[in-house]
C-alpha cells in the first residue's frame, strides 16, 4: 500500500485544462490498477493532491439542476465567468479567485476503500483547519461539506465537496473558501440548497485578506495525520 501523495500546487489555472490534467492522472492510475488485476502485475499505484484557484467559474454535477444557475450565458459572459457540465457527483458549485481548490487523485486501495469515510475524512481536515482560527464547524445531515451554525437560522456554508470515483480511485474534491467574493454566490443556488447562506474564511475572522499559504498547510498538516499519509512536494510541470 502506498501512502505517499505527490503535492502539486498549480497556483491560478483555467478549469478545463485542471480537469483535463485530473482525468490524465487519473486515467494512469485506473490502467495500472486495470493492468494489475489482468498481469497479476503488482505494480505500485501513485496517489496525488492537487491545489489550484480558478479564475471564475460555475460547475454542474452529474445530478445538478441547471435551474440552479440563475443567470444566462450572456450574464456569465459579463461577470468574466465560465460554466461546464462535469462528471462529480452534487449539483451546482462556484470556483474562483481567493478560494482553495484540493482535487486528491487517489487510489483508496492504498489507504481504505469507503467512499462515505473519505469524505467525512476531507471534512474532518477543513473542520480541524477552522478550530485553529477559532472557528466551531459542523457537518451538516444530508448536506455533504462544512459548515457553521449548523441547525440556525444562520447556517452557512464554507467548503463544498464533490467526488468522482471508479475502482477507488478518486477525482475533484473540495472547495474551501478563503478570501472568495461571496457575490458570485448570488448567481447560483449553491450546491441546490435554497435559503442557505454561504459564507469565506476572511468574513468570519473580520479580515480583508486571510494568508492563504498558511491555509494550505494547515490544511495538508490535518490530511497527512487523517489519512496516514506521506506528502512529497513536485515542482508543477502542468
Amino acid at each position: 500500500m502506498n501512502k505517499k501523495v505527490v503535492l502539486q500546487d498549480l497556483g491560478r489555472k483555467d478549469y478545463k485544462e485542471t480537469w483535463d490534467y485530473q482525468e490524465q492522472l487519473f486515467q494512469e492510475t485506473l490502467n495500472l490498477k486495470i493492468r494489475n488485476r489482468r498481469e497479476e502485475a503488482n505494480l505500485e499505484t501513485p496517489n496525488h493532491f492537487l491545489f489550484v484557484e480558478h479564475p471564475h467559474v460555475f460547475t454542474l454535477g452529474k445530478s445538478g439542476d441547471l435551474s440552479n444557475l440563475l443567470v444566462d450565458e450572456k450574464q456569465l459572459e459579463e461577470k468574466g465567468a465560465k460554466f461546464y457540465k462535469i462528471n462529480r457527483g452534487g449539483d451546482i458549485t462556484y470556483h474562483g479567485p481567493g478560494q482553495i481548490v484540493g482535487y486528491p487523485i487517489l487510489d483508496l486501495d492504498n489507504f481504505f476503500t469507503d467512499i462515505h469515510k473519505y469524505l467525512r475524512l476531507l471534512e474532518e481536515m477543513v473542520i480541524l483547519t477552522l478550530s485553529e482560527y477559532g472557528l466551531k464547524a459542523q457537518r451538516s445531515d444530508g448536506e455533504t461539506g462544512v459548515w457553521l451554525d449548523v441547525g440556525t437560522p444562520f447556517a452557512r456554508k464554507i467548503c463544498a465537496l464533490g467526488v468522482r470515483a471508479s475502482r477507488w480511485v478518486t477525482m475533484h474534491g473540495f472547495a474551501f473558501n478563503v478570501n472568495s467574493d461571496l457575490g458570485y454566490f448570488d448567481l447560483m443556488i449553491p450546491c441546490g440548497i435554497k435559503d442557505k447562506a454561504v459564507t469565506s474564511l476572511n468574513v468570519e475572522l473580520g479580515k480583508q485578506e486571510i494568508d492563504i499559504e498558511e491555509v494550505k498547510q494547515k490544511l495538508l498538516r490535518h490530511f497527512e495525520v487523517l489519512f496516514e499519509a506521506e506528502l512529497i512536494k513536485q515542482k508543477t510541470s502542468v
